[in-house]
């Protein structure tokens, strides 16, 4: 499930910031990030639980002091691996929502993505619709446009209202 995880985090963080100069490509990374990582290591793992994106939050902040522009850049990541997190509903499995708090074992807890069946389509396609929207919204059809927003992440000032 890619489209549920990177198309709800974009419209989220347009939603809430209404900024463009987010680089809303850092967003989609980092909102599918947890289920590429931890599924390479067959279920939920440490990119599931609270305590990674707030240690990757720290990092950002630490390793971007005095350099401003690079922060607001690389803050895009962290906001992602969060909203990967409300969106799947990860704090349902708490021993991985709160490791290594809860302690050090995984056990054999599966990707959240995945136990949902039939409901994935269903997100997968909202997802879709939230993209598609995220597209027209910015007139990604634009060629100057998609090339910018490829290129920086960024989305076109005079569209902003």
């Amino acid at each position: 499930m890619f489209l549920w995880f990177a198309g709800g985090a974009v419209v989220v963080v347009w939603a809430v910031f209404r900024d463009t100069a987010i680089d809303y490509r850092l967003v989609a990374l980092g909102a599918v990030l947890p289920d590429v990582i931890d599924g390479l290591w067959g279920g939920a793992r440490a990119l599931h639980s609270v305590v990674t994106s707030v240690v990757l939050l720290a990092v950002v902040m630490l390793a971007t002091v005095h350099r401003r522009a690079a922060r607001r850049r690389l803050l895009a990541l962290p906001i992602g691996t969060f909203l990967h997190l409300v969106l799947d509903g990860a704090w349902g499995e708490t021993a991985v929502f709160w490791w290594p708090l809860s302690g050090w074992s995984f056990d054999d807890h599966r990707l959240p993505s995945l136990e949902r069946g039939a409901w994935s389509l269903a997100l997968e396609v909202l997802g879709a619709a939230a993209l598609l929207w995220f597209w027209r919204r910015f007139d990604l059809a634009d060629p100057g446009r998609r090339e910018r927003f490829w290129r920086t992440g960024r989305l076109d000032r005079s569209l902003a209202v």
